[in-house]
């Protein structure tokens, strides 16, 4: 086996054509408890590009490699890792800011963090909703505790967290609303959405509430989503966010309904991946894969992401932007 790789590095933060560069690095050995992965597929989440624009500066010294999912095959044991055996097809959410990232061929982890992949999932598939997946089932059962017949208000349910959250929400029997453009209507529809509130035709407040209000709402889009909820929360509603909040927010209406509300950084865990994977063996979660791109082009993958097309004229599609580092990965 080579001792070295192809990986692509963040190199100054700013604009996607000037960020990265592709470089053969040395290939990382696993220590005690790892295990080295051929990485197959990796995916862009938006957490990428914050990285990329210098958002995260302070926890990221350059040059380096970024990126979160993986699914890929085990190649090499470190001491003392003994669950996984090479040739073992995995899929994980890499520790974020702690290592190389997996804009590369290879990556190293704890094999704690590890899962099998599910068979009905390809590379590409698997890569796409490792982080968007763990996010999803983070925050509507791990810290909202969404329960069977309630009803749930899941912001942006087109994007990539929203797509896996509202299937998510379907599996565990909860009532899904959410919000969508007119255009994105057939389609959260399709993934379990019981009711869809185009956003931009109006208040979307005001809609809710006329349903009965909610008891669990996911935001992730920002801006006064915080502060809005609260005016549609049933009592002992619960709020959860994954969105940066810049701005100072008035709760004072969460007070009359006794809201609770949750901050979510997605974090690594395997429990969450297995449990994720058995939706996906019965048929209640299946990623969202709008498109495909290798890794020399993740410039181009940001600026999909990121601006809505591409210098070419593509456009942005739903669901989640992938990249096959092996071009069989798909």
């Amino acid at each position: 086996m080579s001792t070295s790789m192809h990986a692509t590095q963040l190199v100054r933060f700013g604009e996607p054509d000037t960020a990265f560069t592709t470089r053969e690095l040395p290939r990382p050995t696993p220590g005690p408890g790892q295990v080295l992965v051929r990485v197959l597929a990796t995916s862009v989440n938006p957490l990428d590009l914050q990285t990329r624009r210098g958002d995260y500066r302070d926890q990221l010294p350059l040059p380096a490699v970024i990126g979160n999912d993986v699914s890929g095959t085990v190649v090499e044991n470190g001491p003392g890792a003994d669950e996984f055996r090479p040739g073992d097809e995995v899929w994980y959410l890499a520790p974020i800011f702690a290592g190389q990232g997996t804009y590369a061929e290879y990556h190293v982890v704890d094999q704690a963090l590890v899962a099998r992949k599910p068979a009905g999932l390809s590379h590409v598939e698997a890569a796409g909703l490792a982080l968007v997946g763990m996010t999803a089932w983070q925050a509507l059962v791990e810290r909202t505790g969404l329960r069977l017949g309630e009803r749930v208000l899941v912001h942006g349910g087109a994007g990539g967290v929203g797509s896996a959250a509202i299937q998510v929400a379907a599996a565990l029997g909860a009532e899904v609303v959410t919000t969508a453009r007119e255009k994105d209507h057939e389609f959260v529809t399709a993934l379990g959405a019981t009711t869809v509130i185009d956003f931009s035709a109006g208040d979307y407040t005001e809609q809710v509430r006329a349903l009965g209000g909610v008891d669990v709402v996911l935001d992730t889009v920002g801006g006064d989503t915080l502060s809005r909820s609260a005016e549609i929360l049933a009592d002992r509603g619960r709020v959860v966010s994954i969105v940066d909040i810049p701005q100072p927010q008035n709760l004072l209406a969460a007070w009359g309904v006794n809201a609770t509300y949750h901050f979510l950084f997605v974090e690594p865990d395997r429990a969450g991946l297995e449990a994720l994977g058995r939706l996906v063996d019965l048929g209640k979660l299946r990623p969202v894969i709008g498109a495909v791109f290798p890794l020399a082009d993740i410039a181009e993958a940001h600026a999909l992401l990121e601006g809505g097309t591409t210098a070419g004229g593509r456009k942005r599609p739903r669901g989640k932007i992938a990249i096959a580092v092996d071009p069989q990965a798909g």
